[in-house]
């Protein structure tokens, strides 16, 4: 019977010579190599050549890589080619070669844009030598110029001087006599208004009805005694105020009202920014702007359609110098910053005005309209006269610069007390003045452009 089918073994020895019978003693199967072990740190010590059981103090060995020669390894890959690979390489090449041609054709038509005309010039002025009275004139009124404006511009050293070399013009607080008791600022009796209008050189305090004089003094300067040009490159380098409510601008108006009163005759801005910080959501002193006013009256200006603003990049126009400058030729006027490159604001000359501004035939109380500029033939006109250039810090006003209810504003433009309620707010706003609420204008460059006004160069 064969014992293997109830699951036990029957062991039969043989006897050996010299040694006793093995019938009765079992015998345990020899081990198995584990074939994941170490082959070396697992070994039982009589492997390492110990009798005792002991490991021997032979040094242990450990495995060592084998470098592979060059070309020992198939790289079977290399032996057929992926006809699309070529791709991986050709399309970024491509990529680049193109960028490079946008990049160089951007350039080219920027420079090609404009003209390098010549250029006389009619004003260097770096104030090395104070303010040239033969040039310049501080315009004295307390009217608002036009935009309900709440300074008194004065000829006083308070707000306009020369220190360092530089032309300083630094807003300040009025009197708080001239403010709270009743007054008259009569700038027609002294003989210092720069204007003929009795609104522009009057202004009174009437504590019955609320009626204030100018809250603030400022400064405005101007080259039309002496720096004119029509056509031709200007360049202010300056630092901008810091201070809620302050109106920088850099700008030019025309000698004279050729076409109209404004803005039938034009007005140029070069640069206008806030002095509000670069949380005010219109654009405090991180943004500045340049545009054009032209059209048949003040309710008819068409400056919309080519206004422009420049961001700051990581900083704010107050916090440093920058040139403010301006080319313009008889084919196109264009603003820029620092170089002729960044441009902010460019306006082609390639048709007339009249037609630019797609004007209604009459305005809202039912007066046709009619084109001031057709006489000329010319797609520049207004901006076909001599123009001087203008500097000033205003402060508030009621033409909507400020929009009302943002920021805190403390008036309202349309309220008879906005002056007043602006000055009950002072609290607020000065504190904001006190470190860097000037202009400072480091230099001014006027020149005007060959062929025009007797220039030759």
């Amino acid at each position: 019977m064969d014992h293997r089918q109830h699951g036990t073994a029957s062991t039969t020895a043989t006897n050996t010579p010299g040694r006793g019978s093995y019938e009765n003693d079992s015998i345990d199967p020899a081990p198995r190599h584990n074939p994941f072990a170490s082959p070396y740190g697992s070994m039982p010590a009589s492997a390492m050549g110990s009798s005792t059981g002991v490991a021997s103090m032979a040094p242990q060995k450990y495995f060592h890589s084998r470098r592979i020669k060059k070309g020992e390894i198939e790289r079977p890959w290399l032996d057929r080619k992926d006809p699309k690979e070529k791709w991986v390489t050709i399309i970024p090449v491509i990529g680049i070669f193109v960028g490079l041609a946008l990049s160089g054709f951007l350039i080219y038509e920027g420079l090609a844009s404009v003209s390098n005309f010549k250029y006389c010039p009619i004003l260097t002025e770096d104030f090395s030598s104070g303010l040239n009275s033969a040039v310049w004139t501080k315009e004295v009124e307390v009217g608002g110029y036009g935009n309900g404006q709440f300074e008194w511009t004065t000829n006083t050293e308070e707000n306009s001087y020369i220190q360092d070399g530089m032309l300083y013009l630094k807003p300040t607080l009025q009197d708080a006599k001239l403010m709270e008791t009743n007054n008259v600022i009569n700038l027609l009796k002294t003989g210092e208004c720069s204007s003929t209008d009795w609104n522009a050189c009057v202004a009174v305090t009437n504590t019955t009805n609320g009626t204030v004089v100018n809250p603030v003094k400022s400064a405005r300067l101007s080259t039309k005694k002496g720096a004119t040009i029509k056509f031709g490159r200007v360049e202010v380098e300056a630092k901008l105020p810091a201070g809620d409510w302050l109106w920088p601008a850099i700008w030019m108006l025309p000698v004279n009202s050729t076409y109209g009163p404004w803005p039938a005759s034009g007005e140029i801005d070069i640069m206008e920014s806030r002095g509000n910080n670069y949380t005010y959501p219109q654009g405090g002193n991180n943004i500045v702007s340049s545009t054009l006013h032209w059209g048949p009256n003040s309710d008819e200006d068409g400056w919309y359609q080519n206004n422009v603003k420049r961001e700051a990049l990581h900083t704010t126009y107050a916090a440093g110098f920058h040139t403010y400058g301006l080319e313009w030729s008889e084919k196109y006027i264009f603003s820029y910053i620092d170089t002729r490159l960044l441009q902010v604001l460019y306006t082609n000359f390639d048709k007339p005005f009249w037609s630019k501004g797609d004007f209604p035939v009459s305005d809202s109380n039912g007066t046709s309209l009619v084109d001031p500029w057709s006489q000329t033939g010319r797609d520049s006109t207004p901006f076909d006269e001599d123009f001087y250039l203008i500097l000033n810090v205003a402060v508030g006003g009621t033409n909507g610069w400020f929009d009302d209810g943002v920021h805190g504003k403390p008036w309202v433009d349309a309220s008879p007390s906005a002056k007043k309620d602006f000055w009950d707010a002072r609290d607020q706003w000065y504190p904001t003045w006190e470190k860097d609420g000037e202009m400072v204008v480091k230099s001014v460059t006027i020149s005007q452009q060959s062929g025009y006004n007797g220039c030759t160069a």
